[in-house]
């Protein structure tokens, strides 16, 4: 199914595989979500994040998935039982996500490549994850030596979290939070 995705849509991709176990460990580590809180993974593919994400202790109801393309989240329906799929563009994250979770996100893990889109798209989902998860951020994942988006254009702060040379191609995990909002403390609720 993956590589069925990768072959119609390559740029929609951000790799020609899934991510291994250690990007997943690493993405999942980086999770921040207080009780009462969820985790909005955008761009989930097959799930292989999603099910790390479970794996490491984020309950199914406290979890949203949003996929685009309706064959893959069908799947992520079927494979991922409990978990909240939502099929749609996550650019329109506000009208996808019940009003009740808005700024009860406590992280949003982003997996769509925004490396390669112009950087008044890069805004529509960046301005989008802002709505749900007021001041919070986002963790992305990508395959660039160097910050994947220009962060002080958006306003942002990029912090390379994690690096995997284990995965294929090797991933950085980053942290963007906007330059506005103070660091949270080094205190934090993990999953």
């Amino acid at each position: 199914m993956f590589f069925r995705r990768w072959l119609s849509n390559p740029l929609q991709m951000g790799s020609v595989i899934p991510s291994s176990a250690a990007l997943c460990n690493r993405v999942v580590a980086q999770v921040r979500r207080r009780p009462g809180e969820s985790v909005l993974e955008l761009g989930a593919g097959t799930g292989v994040i999603s099910r790390a994400l479970l794996q490491g202790g984020v309950p199914p109801e406290r979890l949203f998935v949003v996929e685009i393309v309706p064959d893959m989240s069908a799947h992520l329906a079927r494979v991922l039982p409990g978990v909240n799929v939502v099929e749609g563009d996550a650019r329109r994250l506000p009208e996808l996500i019940p009003a009740q979770w808005h700024g009860r996100i406590g992280t949003v893990v982003c997996g769509i490549p925004l490396v390669l889109l112009s950087l008044a798209e890069q805004r529509r989902f960046i301005d989008a994850m802002d709505r749900v998860a007021p001041g919070r951020g986002f963790l992305h994942f990508s395959y660039c030596a160097t910050s994947p988006l220009p962060a002080r254009k958006h306003g942002l702060v990029a912090r390379r979290e994690a690096w995997t040379p284990l995965n294929f191609p090797p991933a950085s995990v980053w942290r963007y939070t906007p330059a506005d909002v103070p660091a949270p403390d080094s205190a934090r609720q993990v999953l």
